[in-house]
């Protein structure tokens, strides 16, 4: 964030914060030489309740790891969503009600 946007008060986006949260945590565990990342759990229970938010889903349809491979790192999140009923959907009118 600027020193700019600081001061004229502009709010971040749910998915930038998200973004500079992943990027300090990978920056903290590279800096840890190979420590297992203890975060994991915290970032899928937050996740959990984030999504939730949209869409009913099972805590347990979401996984969360930390590969690490030479110099690379891949974090990799798993969702499983919901199936939708295409039925329901049809019979839905524009403004959500049935």
């Amino acid at each position: 964030m600027s020193f700019l946007s600081f001061l004229l008060g502009h709010k971040k986006t749910s998915a930038t914060v998200a973004k500079d949260r992943l990027q300090l945590i990978l920056i903290n565990e590279r800096g840890q030489g190979g420590v297992a990342p203890d975060y994991l759990p915290r970032l899928q229970k937050e996740l959990v309740e984030v999504i939730s938010r949209y869409v009913k889903i099972d805590p347990d349809d979401i996984k969360v790891n930390l590969d690490r491979q030479d110099s690379l790192e891949v974090l990799e999140v798993k969702i499983e969503m919901p199936q939708v009923d295409a039925a329901a959907l049809a019979g839905k009118s524009a403004d959500g009600k049935a």
